[in-house]
């Protein structure tokens, strides 16, 4: 019998597949448990048309990843961020991820997400950094960071 999974099953099939598997397995145990449902032409076809639907909206993602990264490298982005510090040029404290999102909504309106930016540790000098952001699995974006005195 063919069945489309509606959920991966270990050693059978991912979600989405369509595979044949034996008639007794498919109907006391994948359609029992709701694991898979029988594969007729509609169903098939209706999941082709989800497949596609979600290819559509991964290449969407992908393209808006790929403007905001072309929004966030433009030489004129900078994000300038001040901070207190001392008389040896050494901040009071650091700059951390969520102050650099802040400065971004604020200054850009650009909204990005604080895990998505892979700064080891704090900023902790006046000055420029380059800190890389992870917009989408494919796309990378680098941030310019201004760090001045208050």
């Amino acid at each position: 019998m063919k069945v489309i999974f509606l959920q991966d099953v270990k050693n059978q099939g991912k979600k989405g597949q369509v595979k044949e598997v034996p008639n007794g397995y498919a109907q006391n145990f994948l359609l029992k448990k709701g694991l898979a449902k029988e594969a007729t032409s509609s169903a098939v076809s209706a999941q082709r048309g989800k497949e596609k639907a979600n290819e559509k909206q991964a290449q969407e993602e992908l393209q808006e990843a790929k403007d905001l990264k072309a929004k966030i490298e433009d030489e004129k982005t900078v994000v300038t961020i001040k901070a207190k510090g001392g008389e040896d040029g050494r901040l009071f404290g650091s700059v951390p991820s969520k102050q650099i999102a802040t400065g971004m909504l604020k200054q850009y309106g650009i909204k990005l997400d604080k895990r998505k930016m892979d700064l080891d540790e704090p900023i902790r000098s006046f000055g420029y950094t380059n800190v890389p952001v992870k917009l989408h699995h494919e796309v990378e974006a680098t941030i310019r960071v201004h760090i001045v005195e208050e």
